[in-house]
């Protein structure tokens, strides 16, 4: 088949995140943004015999498990919440099955595959939104929102998104109304011109609400006018911080060159589980807040008395909040996290928490253990998306801990480190998806390791 030709056919299974797989002439095709039973017509865009990969044009009828009506207005057009026409149910099918598909392609003994575990609200659950200035064709007029499917550059005015709450949807329409009125436009990924960049948005479930205006030090408005303009919302949750991020990098990032404080406070708290911790606008923190609770309660169950008494590595650990959930159990916590901001919030939080037995360290893991004395006896890792660096990798297990506990946000990722802590002597013994990604293609894993004695 040559690039260009159109083909007609039924998904017969999926990949992760959304790839499907079709047979035309003969011929194996992989669509991405498909699932399973799906009757789609495509147009092949590369490949040769035997690899072929095609572009959806469109779903010609639905799959038999696409059962519910999209919840949002924006669905097809806005780049997220993939699985709307899906049960809460069928979507933990699918990501488990994805999930264990790659395992088992690396995994060669036998390992408990356990049932996935739902979010406890699938609605308004996300905590933490970062939306992008710009158009919504090209010439128009700036607007606020997220990209549009399969676009770089227009983006989606998305008033009606369900995933976050409508305090955070009111600030939405009131900062894209500050932008049209201002005479100021947005930043352009071309001429590299323009003023406005990003909204970045954080809520706690304890009421509390961060906003950052992110803009380039170029000439703007007067931001107290869009002070006054967020305060004079009526948002149920209160206003604990309005702040302006300069950004002045030609990347299409949310980065933090200097940040102003135009009202109130830098951060917001948030409670999991009993403890308190504090939030920075840039600092890790696990976007879906309910979520993050069922999820830490499985790394504990996993833990079981693994942590009682011991000096436990906390690896890439964020605002520390793994780490300190373990804390009450354990002799010491050492958390490493590359994000300064992170470890400043994780040390205030372990002194608000009352818990003296940890110490937060700034820097790459990478180089940081070598500079920690103290070793472990168990080890938690949540490394970024694309897994643990390669080099960091032996470091960490030459320790030789008994048990480890591995949390993946990318299960190709985890699939490939799986490979090398297996060549360590390390077993799988226990997996469970947590999703905190409700509609969405992602999936939180955990996984228990144990070394194997020979």
């Amino acid at each position: 088949m040559k690039k260009g030709t159109e083909i007609t056919g039924k998904i017969e299974y999926t990949d992760f995140p959304n790839k499907g797989s079709l047979f035309a002439d003969g011929e194996k095709v992989t669509i991405k943004g498909t699932i399973a039973g799906q009757t789609v017509r495509g147009v092949i865009n590369k490949g040769r015999k035997g690899r072929y990969e095609a572009r959806l044009l469109e779903v010609i009828e639905k799959s038999d498990i696409e059962t519910n009506e999209p919840m949002c207005p924006h669905f097809g057009i806005c780049g997220g919440c993939f699985y709307q026409t899906l049960s809460y149910e069928n979507q933990l099918a699918i990501k488990a099955g994805h999930v264990k598909k790659l395992l088992d392609a690396v995994i060669k003994e036998d390992y408990v595959f356990e049932k996935p575990v739902g979010s406890p609200i699938d609605r308004e659950y996300r905590n933490k939104m970062e939306f992008t200035f710009g158009n919504e064709y090209k010439d128009g007029p700036v607007c606020l929102g997220l990209h549009r499917k399969g676009s770089f550059y227009d983006i989606v005015p998305v008033h009606e998104c369900k995933l976050v709450n409508e305090d955070i949807r009111e600030i939405l329409v009131a900062t894209e109304e500050f932008a049209k009125h201002s005479g100021f436009t947005f930043y352009h990924k071309m001429t590299k011109e323009g003023y406005f960049r990003h909204l970045l948005v954080r809520r706690s479930f304890m009421g509390g609400i961060l906003i950052d205006i992110i803009t380039t030090s170029g000439p703007g408005p007067d931001l107290n006018e869009f002070k006054k303009k967020m305060l004079g919302l009526k948002c149920a949750s209160r206003i604990k911080g309005i702040l302006n991020t300069v950004n002045n990098s030609i990347a299409d990032v949310v980065r933090d060159e200097g940040t102003t404080i135009l009202y109130g406070e830098d951060f917001i708290t948030e409670k999991l589980l009993g403890l308190d911790f504090k939030i920075s606008p840039f600092s890790f923190f696990q976007t879906n807040s309910k979520g993050a609770e069922v999820l830490y309660e499985k790394v504990r169950e996993f833990a079981g008395h693994e942590g009682d008494g011991a000096v436990i590595y906390d690896l890439y650990s964020g605002t520390g909040t793994i780490g300190q959930m373990m804390a009450p159990v354990a002799k010491s916590v050492v958390g490493i996290e590359i994000i300064e901001e992170a470890v400043e919030a994780a040390k205030e939080n372990a002194l608000q928490n009352g818990l003296s037995n940890c110490t937060f360290i700034a820097g790459d893991v990478l180089k940081m253990l070598d500079e920690v004395e103290v070793k472990p006896d168990f080890i938690i890792l949540d490394p970024p998306r694309e897994g643990i660096h390669p080099k960091a990798l032996p470091k960490i297990l030459s320790y030789g801990v008994e048990k480890m506990i591995y949390i993946s946000c990318k299960p190709t990722s985890l699939a490939n480190d799986l490979v090398t802590i297996q060549e360590a002597g390390y077993r799988v013994d226990r997996v469970c998806c947590v999703d905190m990604f409700c509609y969405s293609t992602h999936v939180e894993t955990v996984v228990l390791l144990t070394k194997v004695h020979k």
